[in-house]
């Protein structure tokens, strides 16, 4: 017998600079998913691995402490959760912009909380489809 797939109600955020991450957190806040806020890659693969499929949007900086940075995120995230809508972001990407993967939406920095807020509608809403 195959277990009901809850519905996916969580905005992963992945940034290091707490402010930022507060502030994208309390936008997030008053959408109906819930925030799990994390500062590195590392973290949030971690927590995709337990709960992969509960999440619906990651919101992640693409300049991050650590082994990894957003792009490698969501290179992984594009495979290993195809359904998952990956939000980057950066004031400074540079040259790490021509490496973003199609699954990726980028917005740059400062961004509009209006648009953070858009793209969470459309995590709720209209999820990538998964791969056949």
């Amino acid at each position: 017998m195959n277990a009901i797939q809850p519905e996916p109600h969580v905005a992963l955020i992945v940034e290091d600079h707490p402010d930022v991450r507060e502030l994208a957190g309390a936008l997030l806040e008053e959408t109906d998913l819930e925030v799990v806020e994390v500062d590195t890659a590392e973290a949030a693969l971690a927590y995709l691995q337990e709960h992969g499929g509960e999440v619906a949007m990651i919101f992640a900086d693409i300049r991050l402490p650590g082994m990894m940075d957003g792009v490698q995120l969501a290179k992984a995230a594009c495979v290993l959760w195809p359904t998952i809508r990956i939000v980057l972001t950066s004031g400074a990407a540079g040259d790490l912009l021509n490496d973003l993967p199609d699954c990726v939406t980028f917005m740059p920095k400062p961004w509009r909380g209006l648009d953070v807020l858009l793209q969470a509608e459309k995590a709720m809403n209209e999820p990538h489809p998964p791969v056949a």
